[in-house]
């Protein structure tokens, strides 16, 4: 190994390397920058749950991350709403319809508002509510009574309830908790509806407390199209303190999966 001089000057670096660390720095900073943004329109949509509308599944103050990826991506899984950066008006990319027992995210026929709610009915399906029971193709779904839910607020009545509790299941074999605030509610009885091709009959897991499929009027069956995601991972619930209180972190909900 030659050594050099005290008084010897070290040659530069080729201008050529100096901007390739520059460059690569730069592209660095721009992937780290873009990954939100990336993984929100690709992959993964953030959700708040502002109503009782599918307790106990998921409650007020509970945030969702909904995956896109699962059906596809369609008009209202992407950020723009122009094409090229959105597919056309109909259709989806990889496109892979929801199965019933889903819990799924989808936009209103308005264009502008974000559900969430259980799938129970395909195209092709007759869904029918009989004295709170819910029917398919002619079929009672089995469900079983559970113990009570006690001042769960889930009726918006603001106090201590007792609130009748059922574990609900599909004939595929999707299970899940349902709420019954009242007996004989409004819609525990309504008509045959036969869900149409390409479409998705959806319901509350709070029946009586609930805008779904069974209000024709403000949301009747919903396109496949109009899916956003399917909800997973809650990653953040918190309790509103009420009175002024401040909230209450629910720290055992946190990293479970919606089922």
């Amino acid at each position: 190994m030659t050594s050099l001089d005290a008084g010897a000057v070290r040659p530069r670096e080729p201008w050529w390397a100096i901007a390739a660390v520059f460059i690569a720095g730069f592209a660095l900073l721009c992937l780290l920058l873009a990954s939100p943004v990336l993984i929100r329109t690709f992959l993964y949509q953030p959700f708040s749950i502002p109503a009782r509308s599918m307790m106990p599944t998921l409650l007020v103050g509970d945030y969702v991350f909904a995956s896109k990826y699962t059906y596809g991506w369609g008009r209202y899984t992407w950020p723009f709403s122009s094409w090229p950066f959105t597919p056309p008006a109909s259709g989806r990319i990889w496109g892979r319809d929801p199965v019933r027992g889903d819990v799924v995210v989808f936009r209103l026929k308005d264009g502008k508002t974000d559900y969430i709610k259980r799938v129970v009915g395909l195209g092709g399906d007759r869904i029918q509510m009989k004295q709170g029971v819910l029917y398919i193709n002619d079929r009672a779904v089995a469900r079983e009574r559970l113990t009570d839910v006690i001042g769960a607020d889930a009726c918006g009545g603001g106090n201590p309830e007792r609130v009748k509790r059922w574990r609900e299941t599909l004939p595929e074999g999707a299970s899940y908790e349902t709420l019954d605030c009242v007996d004989n509610g409004f819609f525990d009885d309504t008509n045959v509806q036969v869900v149409p091709p390409g479409h998705l009959f959806m319901l509350g897991d709070n029946r009586d407390n609930s805008t779904d499929s069974r209000v024709m009027s403000q949301m009747g069956f919903i396109p496949v199209e109009d899916v956003i995601g399917r909800a997973g991972l809650i990653f953040f619930s918190s309790a509103n303190g009420g009175r002024g209180q401040p909230g209450k972190l629910r720290s055992e909900r946190i990293g479970t999966m919606v089922k």
